[in-house]
């Protein structure tokens, strides 16, 4: 697909409301896909880069975020877009209507988003049907998963672990997501000691899945770009003594930093996109400082331009994903930074 294609579309999508617009954007696509017109909108082929990452194997090192597929029923559409892999969820074990609307803000001029979603999403259940009915993507797939908002932090390892056995089959690997911003008190989960004893219950339960079916699914955590130094080494050290399979550097911000002048700077929510960039940077090289290669990592947060990609995998990245900049740069960004990151590699 052209910028020029992509930037018509995305003219008329931004007439619309956000949240609209979204959920225009993915019925779209499901059509396009089942209509057999996404190859033909697109024109290029999906870049040819593998490389293996926790054990497995990728087509490229470009992935789509978590947050874009909610309800995981348009796998198949996004990865006709040049992904290598496509994270969908946040899932949860019962349905939840996230918080009220309006709750999705664009920053035009900046290129960021600013979101309370509340991690809004079908129930995990409906999630893996979903998958099972419309997956068709050669590509990894990975399944983000968390706890219920109404789960008490003392009961969340119950809803991880729910969530962890209802997407087992279906997923190639599995997000642990403790850094929303958007769900009152769910980060106090990423403390350390809270991250211990949660990825110890996970990790332990991964083994007994792994052996009752014979096929092992990683585990990664995401984590927030909002830390101080001795959260991330003291969150680095527990990964590497619980055997952590991968790292997804990172969530959204709660800072406005960049946006201060938009008209939604004082919206509540997680902000995306291009004034995350450095912050993500940041802490995603701090990780890889303290990590030293032990576990891979994912880079996410602000990739608006094929040179961000590649410097998130010089900071110390395996793969990246795309959110915010896939919304503002669409399928041509997609297969830029692929072709990017494989030619920074050959060089």
């Amino acid at each position: 697909m052209s910028p020029y294609l992509y930037n018509l579309a995305k003219k008329f999508l931004f007439c619309l409301d956000p949240e609209t617009a979204h959920k225009v954007t993915l019925a779209g696509l499901r059509t396009a896909e089942h209509l057999r017109m996404l190859p033909a909108l697109v024109g290029n082929k999906p870049v040819s880069d593998p490389v293996t990452v926790m054990g497995l194997q990728f087509p490229n090192r470009v992935g789509l975020a978590a947050g874009m597929d909610k309800e995981a029923n348009t796998v198949a559409a996004f990865g006709q877009l040049g992904f290598g892999f496509v994270e969908v969820g946040t899932l949860t074990p019962r349905p939840q209507p996230g918080n009220p609307k309006p709750r999705l803000f664009r920053c035009i001029p900046q290129q960021a988003i600013i979101n309370h979603m509340g991690i809004n999403n079908p129930g995990v259940d409906e999630g893996v049907e979903n998958i099972r009915r419309t997956r068709r993507f050669k590509g990894v797939l990975g399944v983000n998963i968390s706890k219920n908002k109404v789960t008490p932090n003392a009961e969340a390892h119950q809803d991880y672990l729910a969530c962890l056995r209802a997407v087992w089959d279906v997923a190639d690997y599995v997000a642990i997501n403790f850094s929303c911003p958007n769900v009152p008190n769910l980060q106090d989960l990423a403390k350390a000691d809270s991250a211990a004893d949660l990825l110890s219950l996970m990790k332990s339960e991964q083994a007994n899945l792994s052996s009752e079916t014979g096929r092992y699914v990683p585990l990664v955590m995401k984590v927030s770009p909002d830390m101080s130094e001795a959260q991330i080494r003291d969150l680095a050290h527990v990964f590497q003594d619980c055997q952590l399979d991968g790292l997804i550097c990172t969530n959204t911000t709660t800072t406005r930093e960049g946006v201060e002048d938009s008209p939604h700077a004082s919206q509540s929510g997680g902000m995306s996109g291009k004034p995350l960039y450095n912050r993500a940077n940041e802490t995603l090289a701090a990780f890889a400082q303290e990590l030293q290669g032990s576990i891979p990592i994912i880079g996410v947060g602000g990739i608006t331009t094929p040179e961000d990609a590649v410097n998130k995998i010089k900071a110390g990245a395996s793969l990246v994903q795309l959110y915010s900049g896939f919304i503002y740069g669409g399928p041509p960004l997609v297969h830029a930074a692929a072709r990017a990151i494989r030619d920074h590699f050959a060089g």
